[in-house]
């Protein structure tokens, strides 16, 4: 008998195509439905249990266990429709930002602190 953990895989498994995107392994990009367009678009969707979660996060979770609200995933490969768990890191929002930044050859600019000038 399959456990859920296996039929997660499975599921997640039967839509993705194995591509060889130049990062260290290949990626597992999704051919499902995505996000949409606009702001935050373009993450791959799918549903479980009658719910629609984002699948990179499902296949991070049924990998290597639970994320808390405090932390987000960054794709380590830049490709936002791979659900590869082991291109996944745990960050916080603001080292998040800061990996897109440098990604992208975004100069961030350094907050001042209350009170100089």
């Amino acid at each position: 008998m399959m456990d859920r953990r296996d039929h997660i895989a499975q599921k997640i498994a039967a839509n993705v195509d194995i591509v060889d995107t130049g990062f260290d392994t290949p990626c597992w990009l999704w051919r499902g439905r995505d996000s949409g367009k606009g702001r935050g678009g373009g993450y791959p969707r799918m549903t479980l249990n009658d719910h629609t979660c984002a699948v990179h996060k499902v296949s991070f979770v049924n990998a290597h266990g639970y994320v808390p609200g405090n932390k987000q995933l960054d794709h380590r490969c830049r490709q936002r429709r791979c659900v590869n768990p082991d291109h996944l890191d745990m960050v916080s929002h603001g080292e998040n930002q800061k990996r897109r930044d440098a990604a992208n050859g975004v100069a961030r600019k350094r907050k001042r602190k209350a009170g100089r000038t």
